[in-house]
């Protein structure tokens, strides 16, 4: 009984001593380690010390950031060393930023006034990224913004091409005189009617913006006031003319929200930024007595 009394304290010695080792042996912990001993060095030479006017702060989380980033960019924590150096960099970039600041070398800087417009702008967008749409919100900017989300008119039909260069002078009286034959015999072979082209003879249903890019604007106004299953023409295009028989004409609409929902939170979110922005910075300029003075050739023209 003595025995194993005595045993007991020293086997739970034992295990917090391999327990202390396999800590030790954490890369974690080494880091740590390092960050919190170069963050005190500095702090006992007097480098940063909060009692300073123009005190610079490294921070602990400013240095595991560092850190981090590092780790991130090579794969692997940095060395001592590599650590001091970004300290040192850090605390070089905050010295000549404040020096750059206090000769006002940032004034009149077209580079350093867009980007700081573009941060007050970033803390609109950030405002407005956390806004959460409801279901009318977005049904109520889907219907006041309709043309934005209509879906295009549809269109499919079949054709049959003439080329000006062969045709000249008679391309419109040769296409009108295989037209008639056409309206005579709609379910004529068109293979041996027109002429040759990589357009295609049938196109299935496509939609209007599609078709225009490829035909032409007026083309495809053409279309939409074709008759269906009926040859008619010639239209005209960016290739030639053309004989049409439009089969299937499906008529442009606005969507259900469920179809378009993330389109239109999209915009939503994009307007509701729009609207912060527009807002705050009314806000800003109640602050300010706006003079502006024209030059004399611009008061001229005005």
């Amino acid at each position: 009984m003595q025995a194993a009394e005595s045993a007991g304290p020293s086997s739970g010695h034992r295990m917090g001593t391999i327990f202390f080792h396999r800590v030790l042996r954490e890369p974690l912990v080494h880091f740590l380690l390092l960050a919190l001993a170069i963050f005190l060095v500095y702090r006992l030479l007097g480098g940063y010390g909060e009692s300073r006017p123009d005190g610079i702060i490294v921070t602990a989380p400013k240095i595991e950031q560092m850190a981090t980033l590092f780790t991130k960019t090579w794969q692997r924590p940095p060395t001592s060393d590599e650590l001091k150096a970004l300290i040192d960099d850090y605390v070089k970039e905050e010295v000549l930023v404040r020096e750059a600041l206090a000769l006002g070398l940032d004034r009149d800087d077209t580079v350093v006034r867009r980007r700081l417009r573009q941060k007050m702008e970033f803390l609109d967008a950030a405002a407005a990224e956390v806004l959460t749409p409801t279901d009318s919100e977005l049904g109520a900017y889907l219907q006041t913004n309709a043309a934005t989300f209509e879906i295009d008119p549809m269109f499919a039909f079949q054709q049959v091409f003439f080329n000006p260069q062969r045709h000249g002078e008679r391309t419109a009286r040769d296409a009108a005189s295989v037209l008639e034959a056409l309206q005579a015999n709609p379910a004529a072979d068109r293979g041996f009617l027109g002429d040759p082209t990589l357009l295609p003879p049938d196109l299935p249903l496509s939609s209007k913006t599609a078709i225009g890019e490829t035909f032409g604007a007026e083309f495809t106004e053409k279309l939409d006031k074709a008759p269906l299953d009926q040859w008619t023409g010639p239209i005209a295009s960016s290739f030639g003319l053309h004989l049409i028989r439009v089969s299937k004409r499906m008529p442009g609409r606005v969507p259900a929200l469920g179809e378009v929902r993330d389109a239109v939170a999209r915009e939503w979110t994009n307007a509701k930024r729009k609207d912060l922005e527009d807002e705050r910075f009314a806000e800003l300029l109640k602050h300010y007595m706006v003079s502006i003075e024209f030059p004399v050739s611009a008061e001229a023209d005005r």
